[in-house]
């Protein structure tokens, strides 16, 4: 996040479909201004997150493939396959119904330090991937209690600086366990590293 800037954020919905009219609010601290996008969605520039509102989020992500930035997704949708699919995408997700505007505006600035955000519903939905099986729970062997601890609240969509906060660590200390459990699962980041977590992509044979 620029540090002297409040954000830009580009609202792609269809007419009418935003549930939250008043967001942002006048005095968000981190996010300034919204430009609102009618099909096609072309994000202009000087956006620093795309909130993609749709029913069907797979179709819509594709259409806003090579937007160029960060993306939530705020859909009613809450199965596992499509809450999957997205968060595999890389996109954050949303369930309406299931967050505040303050959380929609912390998962803003997360997307543009490259923080995947989940709303409760979608955490519980991506959990409901998980195949537990042998070779899983050697996988989460690998890691030390305080390592099992952090991917516990990264799964659960914290970023490193809330782990911090709950465990009463430094963000660097979290983040220098990050490092180490993402070489432990050979994780490419933090998305590969809850799906290994959960169970939801294929794990290591140990």
């Amino acid at each position: 996040m620029r540090s002297s800037e409040r954000l830009s954020v580009a609202l792609a919905c269809p007419e009418g479909a935003w549930p939250h009219p008043a967001w942002p609010a006048s005095d968000d601290p981190y996010v300034e201004r919204v430009v609102r996008l009618r099909p096609p969605y072309v994000v202009p520039e000087g956006v620093d997150v795309l909130v993609l509102r749709c029913d069907e989020p797979a179709e819509a992500l594709r259409e806003c493939a090579g937007a160029g930035v960060p993306v939530i997704v705020v859909s009613p949708r809450r199965d596992t396959g499509t809450v999957l699919e997205v968060f595999r995408s890389g996109a954050g997700y949303l369930v309406e119904g299931d967050y505040c505007t303050c959380m929609l505006s912390s998962a803003v600035v997360g997307a543009t330090i490259g923080h995947t955000y989940l709303s409760p519903a979608a955490c519980a939905a991506l959990r409901e991937a998980s195949t537990a099986d042998a070779g899983l729970e050697r996988l989460r062997g690998l890691l030390s209690p305080r390592e099992r601890q952090i991917m516990e609240l990264l799964s659960t969509g914290l970023g490193a600086q809330e782990i911090g906060l709950r465990l009463r660590l430094s963000e660097k200390t979290v983040r220098n366990n990050l490092s180490n459990i993402y070489a432990k699962l050979d994780a490419r980041g933090s998305t590969d590293a809850v799906l290994r977590w959960l169970g939801a992509a294929p794990v290591l044979r140990i």
